[in-house]
């Protein structure tokens, strides 16, 4: 049986609960086919102490997109203990706090699209409902817009909606494939964020670039406000975009 993807507006209402006292707890962890985006990776390397290349080479395969030519991120499972995911256990999530944004919306499925003239993002949503899910059976009733809320989703949607400002430009000003360069530049910005970071402070990687000089303080310390500019950055480098 396949799942089901029901289009929801923002304001419809589902019943939901996940945890221990679902049959199905921990599931939905194993053959996961997780892609990470760039903040995924800076919130699971910060929850584990550990600089974002090592997060990398530890738990995560990359490979090139077969169509765009970006550098694709994917969470590592391990095949000797049933294909699950490296982070959960009988408990449940060790990184809950800190999760990738899919595990976090599911049921949930976010689509955006941007107007050409005006810039206007669109929201569409989706209810997942997969066989193996029992959730649906049990739990509170939540609107999809108190769901995003309750599940921290606001800071995740914001940060991924920048990466997709960058794949919309790359698809209108340059289809096709990425070269090795770009694609060398895009996973050091937007992935290996702690490289970026080096390379800007310590070797001058912006130069003189208009930069917001408060922002750039901050991100010395704050990898989200370093990631607003990596992104920014991206845009400028790879397909000469300034706004």
């Amino acid at each position: 049986m396949e799942s089901d993807f029901l289009s929801v507006p923002s304001s419809h209402s589902f019943q939901f609960s996940c945890g221990s006292h679902i049959p199905c707890f921990n599931e939905c962890c194993r053959n996961l086919n997780q892609l990470l985006t760039p903040y995924d990776v800076l919130r699971l390397k910060n929850s584990l102490g550990i600089c974002a290349n090592d997060f990398l080479e530890r738990y995560t395969s990359q490979h090139t997109g077969p169509e765009s030519g970006f550098p694709i991120v994917r969470l590592r499972e391990k095949p000797d203990d049933g294909f699950k995911c490296p982070f959960v256990t009988s408990e449940g999530c060790s990184v809950y706090h800190d999760r990738p944004s899919s595990c976090r919306a599911y049921p949930i499925a976010r689509g955006v699209v941007r107007n050409r003239q005006t810039g206007k993002l669109t929201e569409h949503f989706m209810l997942l409902k997969e066989p193996h899910c029992k959730g649906f059976q049990t739990g509170k009733h939540h609107s999809v817009h108190e769901w995003i809320e309750n599940q921290g989703l606001m800071i995740y949607n914001k940060m991924n909606d920048l990466l997709m400002e960058i794949i919309s430009l790359k698809n209108v000003t340059m289809p096709g494939h990425l070269d090795i360069k770009s694609r060398h530049l895009f996973h050091m910005a937007g992935y290996d964020i702690d490289s970026f970071r080096n390379k800007i402070f310590n070797k001058g990687l912006l130069n003189s670039a208009n930069y917001d000089e408060h922002l750039l303080s901050k991100a010395k310390e704050d990898d989200t406000a370093l990631l607003k500019i990596s992104l920014k950055w991206l845009q400028k480098k790879i397909f000469g975009q300034t706004g």
